[in-house]
């Protein structure tokens, strides 16, 4: 019998406590002085029932975290200060409590799963031994009993050989397998209170599937109470019972999953929901411009192996074709690990191709030394996923994006101009030139990222999961430019996703990868209603919210 067939019943409230297993009232958190508004949660009052999945949405800085830190007691000192309220777990004030109390508490009453798992585990200690670092600090079982506990709800959890995975390294295990080990850490002293902080955002939709499909199973079976945090409104309606909106620090509306997405009563929560892109696409003319970019019979091999060498090969990418036209957006679509982007970065020469052609009009870039490619690198622009980490923090966004094409030979006069000009394209002060990256919003550092991939006046821009880590409100903005990039400057668009909604909305076209390989390609409108592959339909089937038609909400 599993841990999770042998749970017991939902949790039982003693005497004289309250109902709820989580009562915030009228909680009210400091910021600092000099911060743009006087509270980071303002006023907020929320419950979360014995069994009840409740999810706190909001863009970033609506104090969805914040709140969900305070119920830790793990805001920052000095920098976030609760000024009023209570904060109930189970009838305690957690504002109350003291340190050792606090130390208590987790783990044993509440548990939180954060967002990053790579970051909140330990890289140089085993998973097994961070799962028993909690049962040691908060039990008095011995060693081998500690084990068995471990092994057994890392087996509750649908790890793949438990015992095996017991001894692995967080590096060893994939992104989906490392959240399941967060959550088997948050879940092993059978906590009444689970909060979850974003924990999906960065999965593919399959494993994104498994994980809130695992969340919500640990819910019902164990009758625990979900605080879960998102910005996204497709969980919401995968999973929530009921849903609260914040912005700017206080609720704005509150009430059960179904209503609040159907019948949405405040302007912020009708705005959110509509910006959240439609599973159906909008058919589409076919592009008939010149062929812009063709990759053929594109591979990329890692690994050797020979009969004086053990090893084994990898082919990241193998045998792909595709093209893409002046004027039309080519979506590469797939899981982790399913080559998208290593096709993404051979085509921009990021990386060398160990066999195929990859053409712009005329020109095979594939095989050409860096000498012989310099002249053509400009044709090929790339925007990144993380604006953050590729732009220079050292430098200010001006000097970014007059970098290439001073280096090509652009006089720094006509540079600066230039990328005045594109400030102004994008949405942004041409006035602000001379800030550093980290004095700008996320959305609008994406936004900067983009003039200076337009500096160099490319032919084929490249977007490799560009809009996955923005809120849906800046995601839609970000879309928005994009595809008016494209048309006012007749670009060939390679659009990078995981997210199948976003495809729907930009992509003319959509090429679905699997393990390396195209397993199919199409018009975007025909694939969504009609795909061929088992692999597509299983994208289609895990995309959270499926069954929701967010475009037909009530206004």
């Amino acid at each position: 019998m599993t841990l999770l067939q042998a749970a017991p019943a939902p949790h039982q409230q003693e005497p004289g406590q309250a109902n709820a297993v989580l009562d915030i009232r009228g909680l009210t958190v400091r910021l600092p002085r000099n911060a743009d508004r006087p509270h980071a949660v303002e006023n907020v009052s929320l419950k979360v029932e014995p069994g009840e999945l409740v999810c706190i949405v909001g863009e970033s800085g609506s104090g969805k975290s914040v709140t969900a830190y305070t119920v830790m007691g793990l805001l920052p000192k000095g920098d976030l200060t609760p000024g009023a309220g209570q904060v109930l777990l189970e009838g305690e004030d957690v504002l109350k409590a003291s340190a050792a109390r606090l130390r208590e508490l987790r783990g044993t009453r509440m548990a939180m799963i954060f967002q990053e798992p790579m970051t909140a585990l330990n890289p140089v200690l085993t998973v097994g031994d961070q799962i028993d670092e909690v049962l040691r600090i908060h039990t008095s079982f011995g060693r081998a009993e500690r084990r068995a506990k471990a092994v057994d709800i890392m087996a509750a959890i649908r790890l793949p050989e438990p015992e095996r995975l017991y001894d692995a390294y967080p590096h060893q295990l994939s992104g989906g397998q490392r959240q399941r080990i967060m959550i088997a850490t948050a879940m092993v002293l059978d906590p009444h209170l689970l909060i979850a902080d974003e924990p999906t955002t960065a999965l593919d939709v399959t494993t994104q599937a498994q994980i809130l499909a695992l969340i919500k199973d640990l819910q019902q079976r164990r009758g625990t109470g979900v605080l879960f945090i998102t910005h996204d409104f497709g969980v919401v309606a995968e999973i929530a019972d009921r849903v609260a909106v914040m912005q700017h620090g206080r609720i704005v509306e509150e009430g059960p999953a179904a209503e609040v997405l159907r019948r949405p009563q405040d302007a912020y929560t009708r705005m959110l929901i509509a910006a959240v892109p439609s599973l159906t696409p909008t058919p589409r003319k076919p592009a008939t411009g010149p062929v812009a970019l063709e990759a053929v019979g594109l591979t990329k091999t890692y690994g050797r192996a020979g009969p004086f060498r053990k090893g084994r090969v990898v082919r990241a990418a193998e045998n792909v074709n595709l093209r893409v036209r002046r004027g039309e957006t080519l979506g590469i679509v797939g899981e982790s690990g399913s080559g998208k982007t290593t096709v993404a970065r051979c085509i921009a020469r990021l990386m060398e191709p160990s066999a195929g052609a990859i053409r712009l009009g005329e020109a095979d870039i594939a095989g050409l030394s860096e000498t012989r490619l310099r002249p053509h690198r400009r044709r090929v622009q790339i925007v990144f996923q993380d604006p953050y980490r590729s732009l220079n923090p050292r430098r200010t966004v001006g000097a970014s994006i007059i970098e290439g094409p001073v280096n090509f030979g652009l006089r720094h006069e006509e540079a600066l101009g230039r990328a005045r000009s594109l400030m102004s394209l994008v949405g942004l002060s041409p006035d602000v030139l001379d800030r550093y990256p980290h004095q700008f919003s996320g959305g609008q550092r994406q936004r900067i990222a983009i003039a200076r991939a337009l500096a160099m006046e490319p032919e084929i821009l490249i977007a490799d999961e560009a809009v996955s880590a923005l809120d849906v409100s800046v995601q839609a903005q970000v879309l928005e430019l994009l595809e008016d990039i494209k048309q006012r400057f007749d670009l060939a668009m390679l659009f990078i996703t995981h997210d199948l909604r976003v495809a729907a909305k930009i992509c003319d076209r959509i090429t679905v990868m699997e393990r390396g390989i195209v397993v199919e390609e199409g018009a975007t409108a025909e694939v969504f209603a009609a795909p061929k592959h088992a692999y597509t339909r299983a994208l289609l089937q895990a995309a959270p919210g499926h069954g929701f038609a967010f475009g037909e909400v009530a206004g």
